[in-house]
């Protein structure tokens, strides 16, 4: 049986490895990296990624079945991402023109990764 910090690092070391595979996917996919694992606002962004005139927070999700995967951003984690958007581009005002979107990338074991443009809205409102 695992013990409750085994399950944490078990978490985030496949946590961090999901987001270095999104991050090559779209990278091959012509996206351009601006940040990773970016905290702000009391929120996290895994992804900044452009390409073009668009500038994707993202969000990385990986879990034992795409299903879960798919089903894994609840609006809490929207509202967070949201808030580290907005401080984010307030750090970043030369990006402030592009169009913003926010991405994920799915991962499951047995599945490619499954890109999702514009998966959920970005609610950039004041705090």
């Amino acid at each position: 049986m695992r013990t409750a910090a085994g399950r944490r690092l078990f978490t985030l070391v496949r946590g961090r490895n999901a987001e270095r595979l999104a991050l090559v996917w779209l990278m091959l996919r012509g996206y351009r990296p601006l940040a990773r694992r970016y905290a702000a606002g009391g929120g996290e962004i895994d992804l900044v990624m452009r390409r073009g005139d668009v500038l994707a927070f993202v969000e990385v999700k990986a879990r034992a079945s795409m299903e879960a995967a798919l089903t894994a951003i609840e609006p809490a984690k929207r509202r967070r991402i949201g808030r580290a958007a907005r401080t984010w581009l307030a750090r970043h005002p030369a990006h402030a023109g592009l169009t913003l979107r926010g991405d994920a990338v799915f991962l499951a074991p047995g599945h490619w990764p499954r890109h999702h443009v514009a998966a959920f809205a970005l609610d950039l409102g004041s705090a």
